[in-house]
């Protein structure tokens, strides 16, 4: 199925004996798009932009990893399929690092929330993420929010439009009361993300 069309098929997938062949040139793709979507926002957070080819790669690494075959790759779709672009939308998984497991969980403890508390600053614009429904990413019991979020953020026609001009700065926020940082959105990731995800 073609990436503009922005879901991935189970015809795009390869069997693990073809993925095999290409799996090192893919890698070293990764790894380069990663320059233009991997951002840090303040010390312990990094949000990484998604789109179709990291959202195909994750699947393959899953299916190659667990060898579960077509029965497998039905549930790769639809747990990672949603993390592709919409075209009026960028996702990303935001990831909280803390070397020091003990320091890691205090932490984690004081950030409940925060998955609320993200967003995209462009200009006039403010794009509220909105978490991936998948599962609850803040523990009830105790307020200790996950390591791992996965978001969405919506833009509305004019948004797209601002993000498109180039004009004004871009920026990724986190307003929680514990965690307030914020990112700069550079023009070589900007544009990246303009002709990928939108």
């Amino acid at each position: 199925m073609p990436r503009d069309s922005r879901t991935i098929a189970a015809d795009d997938i390869l069997p693990p004996d073809q993925y095999a062949l290409i799996r090192a040139d893919k890698k070293s793709e990764a790894i380069a798009r990663k320059r233009l979507t991997r951002l840090a926002v303040g010390p312990n957070a990094t949000v990484l932009f998604e789109n179709w080819d990291s959202m195909w790669l994750q699947i393959q690494e899953m299916l190659r990893i667990e060898k579960g075959g077509a029965e497998q790759l039905v549930d790769e779709l639809a747990a990672y399929n949603p993390m592709v672009p919409n075209g009026a939308e960028l996702t990303c998984t935001l990831l909280f690092e803390v070397a020091d497991e003990q320091r890691r969980d205090v932490f984690l403890r004081t950030i409940g929330g925060v998955e609320g508390h993200v967003a995209v600053r462009l200009g006039g614009h403010l794009i509220e993420a909105i978490p991936e429904g998948d599962t609850a990413r803040t523990r009830e019991s105790d307020n200790k929010a996950s390591a791992v979020h996965f978001l969405h953020f919506p833009f509305p026609p004019e948004a797209i439009a601002a993000w498109q001009s180039g004009e004004d700065s871009a920026m990724l926020v986190i307003d929680h009361p514990n965690y307030g940082h914020a990112a700069l959105i550079g023009d070589e990731m900007r544009a990246f993300l303009g002709r990928d995800c939108f």
